[in-house]
């Protein structure tokens, strides 16, 4: 979907067409941009930017609150409209998912027809607008999908695989970051298909354990299933402050309040966790984590947030303002599930 939530808000309320629009807080109360309309884009306005700074490059914006009860209705509309043409579905967000369409209820031989009418039905049915790529595999529809927003649809047929990732920076493969990617330019790979030709120990030296995997995309290969059942790995929550926590107490209250939260999910989803893991970020936007994991996996609301309060302990929260807290689990079961016994390793 494009621009999902300013999307949603400008359709639904038609003053807001036109015009530079960021879902998100209040930049006063340390706001967050979640979602920016591509009039605000074209000011650098982006999600994840604090609000004050969006303002500062684009001083016309509307900033609008986000309805996230809203944003869950119309997703839920559009994915249902995706399961009506293939079983095969697998959501990456509220916006976003795969969708395997080799077999589909319109009997189309072809993802490039599915997608066209997909985003046609879509556009007539909520009024906004779908960004598709059609491809062999997840890697190559996921960058293809992105190619041209908004209301766009790139196909990258087999033939074609090779000169589309001739084109590709290192960047394009999945999970380069800002910082693996200047490793990898620091090693003399500035294009995708430089993984290809560079020494093996070069590039683990780069980018560690994720060489292999790197190395076959850069093939243009994606074995991965579109899966429409997707494990959750893991649930958290963080909050940003209005004002920076100095104190201690306020600090360890407002961990253990999210630890409790984070169990009461445990209990709706009938599942226990291994592992802890608190978020930090300070004042100067510096973030840390801090994990601990233990067995067996709990959902004791007591215990859970006892540990995430510990973990403070190796923070410098208490002599560094926080701005930002976190409290995640992971290494998640369900709750009957034989825990695996610890490997023996070899002496």
């Amino acid at each position: 979907m494009d621009a999902f939530y300013a999307s949603v808000e400008q359709r639904d309320d038609p003053t807001l067409a036109g015009r530079p629009v960021a879902v998100g807080g209040r930049p006063e109360g340390r706001g967050v941009v979640a979602a920016a309309s591509y009039e605000a884009r074209k000011f650098g306005v982006h999600s994840a930017m604090s609000m004050a700074k969006a303002v500062r490059a684009c001083p016309d914006l509307v900033i609008v609150r986000p309805d996230f009860g809203r944003y869950h209705r119309v997703s839920t509309q559009v994915f249902d409209m995706y399961r009506s043409v293939t079983p095969l579905v697998e959501p990456l967000s509220l916006d976003e998912a795969y969708l395997d369409v080799t077999q589909n209820s319109w009997g189309e031989p072809l993802a490039t027809t599915v997608a066209t009418r997909l985003k046609s039905w879509v556009r007539e049915e909520t009024g906004l607008t779908v960004s598709a790529g059609a491809a062999p595999n997840k890697f190559l529809a996921k960058i293809a999908s992105d190619w041209d927003k908004p209301d766009g649809l790139t196909v990258i047929p087999t033939q074609r695989v090779e000169a589309f990732l001739q084109k590709l920076p290192v960047e394009a493969l999945w999970g380069v970051g800002p910082v693996t990617a200047q490793r990898l330019r620091a090693a003399g790979i500035t294009r995708l298909v430089d993984v290809r030709a560079v020494d093996a120990r070069v590039l683990h030296s780069a980018v560690g354990s994720q060489a292999a995997w790197l190395r076959q995309l850069a093939d243009g290969i994606d074995e991965r299933p579109v899966s429409p059942h997707r494990v959750v790995k893991s649930s958290g929550s963080e909050n940003t402050f209005s004002e920076d926590l100095t104190d201690l107490d306020t600090i360890r209250s407002e961990l253990d309040r999210m630890a409790r939260r984070g169990t009461d999910w445990l209990a709706q989803k009938a599942k226990v966790a291994r592992t802890v893991t608190i978020k930090v970020r300070y004042s100067d936007f510096t973030t840390i984590t801090r994990s601990h994991s233990e067995r067996p996996a709990t959902r004791d609301g007591e215990r859970i947030a006892e540990r995430a309060v510990r973990l403070l302990e190796r923070t410098e929260a208490g002599t560094r303002p926080v701005r930002l807290l976190g409290v995640s689990l992971h290494n998640l079961m369900e709750e009957n599930e034989e825990e695996p016994a610890n490997p023996t390793l070899p002496l």
